[in-house]
């Protein structure tokens, strides 16, 4: 911990600290946020806080607000999220770089990877490449039945996804029969994701196809890291949020209150930047080449 901060000091970049605790929660359909009730002065009947499970939101505004390049250290908290490479309460590992590209922040974790862990500069491939590569799908063009058969070959059945969730499919396609190929022989960065799939990335057309720029960095099978050339775009970012809002619904998921401080932000003005969100504990497994989380964290859910 002390080797990555000694990292961002040697580059100017801010160490910040945000609240734990947030009036609204992240919209993902894969995240399901702790909840908590604060009842005291202001709040006398009582109000619901979310555990956050990102640092995300609370960072933007602080770019927003001129703050430069900055970086974070915390505990993050997701519900329902334990096994192997997963467990409720992880730290994460995010920074924000105004000024910067995907292309340049993918530089800079390589930089970091270097420094902490002695690791060679990481492959770069696009998501497109890695279907075609294993599977000879065509990612943004094959046809939703042309997923499901691909699973058939493979013997495998999802547990619970409707026949026309598109990325559903492709999710666990990725996770099933791709992901654990992925940055065997040095570490992989796979970008230009799918639109459908831009998170809170921008978007972008390439070869005729629009994509979103984002990327994850995969080592030894492992996902270790998230990031987006940022989406800075207020009209854009609140069609998203309401987007998922609708869906959260009609999947019958926890709803949960979009973060209007955080439109505030982007409507003032998000600079230019890319950020990325790294998992440390992952990140600690690989240094000390574990096989779960759980040989480097002192105390998982189920004895905390």
């Amino acid at each position: 911990m002390s080797q990555i901060r000694v990292f961002f000091a040697q580059r100017d970049i801010w160490e910040v600290e945000t609240p734990i605790l947030s009036a609204a929660a992240a919209t993902d359909l894969h995240i399901d946020s702790f909840t908590t009730r604060y009842v005291g002065p202001g709040a006398a009947s009582g109000r619901q806080l979310y555990l956050h499970a990102s640092p995300e939101f609370a960072m933007k505004r602080l770019l927003a607000d001129g703050s430069g390049a900055i970086y974070q250290l915390c505990k993050v908290f997701r519900n329902g999220e334990t096994g192997r490479l997963h467990n409720p309460e992880f730290t994460m590992l995010e920074w924000y770089r105004p000024g910067f590209d995907s292309a340049a922040l993918m530089d800079e974790i390589d930089d970091l990877l270097a420094f902490l862990c002695g690791v060679g500069q990481a492959e770069r491939v696009t998501y497109q490449q890695i279907f075609e590569h294993h599977l000879r799908l065509d990612p943004h063009r094959c046809s939703l039945s042309e997923l499901r058969a691909c699973a058939a070959l493979h013997d495998l059945m999802p547990p619970c996804l409707d026949d026309d969730d598109r990325n559903g499919w492709l999710d666990f396609l990725l996770t099933h029969l791709i992901e654990p190929k992925l940055g065997r022989e040095r570490p992989m960065f796979v970008y230009d994701y799918p639109a459908t799939q831009a998170a809170l990335a921008r978007l972008k057309k390439h070869d005729g196809i629009v994509v979103a720029e984002r990327f994850e960095l995969y080592i030894n099978g492992v996902e270790l890291a998230n990031g987006y050339y940022e989406l800075a775009d207020v009209t854009e970012q609140l069609n998203r949020i309401e987007r998922d809002c609708a869906l959260r619904v009609e999947r019958k998921l926890s709803a949960v209150p979009k973060d209007e401080r955080l439109l505030a932000a982007l409507a003032h003005g998000l600079p230019v930047c890319s950020g990325v969100a790294v998992g440390v504990d992952r990140l600690f497994m690989i240094a000390h080449q574990a096989k779960c989380l759980q040989e480097v964290i002192a105390f998982n859910i189920l004895n905390a």
